[in-house]
């Protein structure tokens, strides 16, 4: 097995990032935000909490979106990818998109949170994850 890709970027390749080291947890959020960031039913992502994220080129196109109460949602102002999602008051960054990965992260979804809200136009799966009504505790 190849070792677990560390590197990301955007669609257009303008913005470029590392991990310090792999992604440990992944899960798929079913909220309301995701689903109207994503234009789908969910949103795959790593939590990458006490990683650092250090961002090899782009700075200046990443734009993030602040909603009330949430953390910032960022992504790229050229091509618009969504990239991750950081802490408002510290700018860690606290979750990174599954799809920003360059190669394969090397951690699955384990766990699906905010299933309260899911879509009924795409049921969620019998899959065995571990299931969350509101946010899986950190």
């Amino acid at each position: 097995m190849n070792e677990p890709s560390t590197r990301g970027s955007c669609g257009c390749g303008g913005v470029r990032f590392e991990l310090a080291s792999p992604p440990q947890l992944a899960g798929y959020c079913h909220c309301r935000r995701c689903q109207k960031r994503t234009g789908g039913a969910s949103s795959a992502q790593a939590r990458i909490d006490g990683i650092d994220v250090r961002l090899l080129a782009g700075e200046e196109l990443v734009t993030c979106w602040s909603p009330e109460g949430g953390a910032e949602k960022c992504f790229c102002s050229a091509c618009g990818a969504h990239l991750f999602s950081r802490n408002p008051q510290t700018g860690a960054v606290l979750s990174v998109r599954m799809s920003a990965f360059e190669g394969d992260p090397g951690v699955r979804p384990s766990f699906r949170q905010f299933v309260d809200y899911a879509v009924a136009w795409e049921p969620i799966p019998d899959d065995g994850l571990e299931r969350f009504s509101e946010a899986k505790p950190r």
